[in-house]
């Protein structure tokens, strides 16, 4: 049994909206599908930390989850700044329960237990603005992610966010005293393709490991974080 994470799918089997035109990204979903189920067995689990699907809602979504639903190992579904889809969490769970989408779980003002570790995260925010808006999510974002750590059960805990908390031309200060605050150790992120891969911190900051794991980043593999 082993954690695995990804992020960065950007599925459109319901829209037209595919990635196959951006430079690497030509036959992504294939490969998605080869990768992931070459390397993770049924009994492991696969954190997908946003950007999932380009489905603006339900009806657009249901052939994304569909594929999803049937690669291999259960899924924990972080919210990303594409995902125009998401909704409450209790919608989100009807939509998966009444589909059959048995796989699927959402990390969503919640966490998760696995083996020793707790799984927890959020979508995060970039907050490179002085706009009352971008404070206002930044706040509501720096919420959900205390509530999902606090609701941990585990001492010892990983983070996933969509948003990187820090890069090599800015840092969102609020997210990133709360991860010090609650001795957070691990927390991996997406968002960053292509040439603003260069952004990236990949190595320890504050005694705190960042890595970027965003689809075209990792080759379209899954990474393991727990074996």
């Amino acid at each position: 049994m082993a954690l695995y994470a990804i992020a960065d799918t950007h599925l459109s089997f319901g829209t037209n909206k595919p990635m196959d035109s951006f430079p690497g990204w030509k036959d992504y979903v294939s490969r998605i599908e080869k990768n992931w189920n070459k390397l993770v067995e049924e009994n492991d689990t696969v954190v997908i930390a946003g950007d999932i699907s380009w489905a603006m809602n339900f009806d657009e979504l249901k052939k994304d989850f569909e594929f999803i639903n049937n690669l291999n190992g259960e899924k924990i579904i972080v919210k990303g700044n594409h995902d125009y889809w998401w909704n409450t969490l209790s919608k989100m769970n009807a939509f998966v329960e009444e589909n059959g989408f048995s796989t699927i779980k959402f990390l969503f003002n919640n966490s998760y237990d696995f083996k020793d570790f707790s799984i927890c995260g959020s979508r995060g925010w970039y907050f490179d603005s002085e706009e009352a808006h971008d404070e206002k999510i930044l706040n509501r974002e720096v919420g959900r992610l205390r509530r999902s750590i606090e609701s941990a059960n585990s001492d010892e805990k990983i983070v996933f966010l969509h948003y990187p908390p820090i890069t090599t031309a800015s840092k969102c200060e609020e997210i990133l005293s709360l991860l010090k605050e609650k001795g957070i150790k691990k927390c991996y992120y997406g968002h960053l393709h292509g040439d603003a891969a260069k952004y990236a911190i990949n190595e320890t900051v504050d005694e705190i490991s960042f890595e970027l794991i965003s689809c075209d980043k990792l080759g379209f593999m899954p990474k393991l974080i727990i074996k």
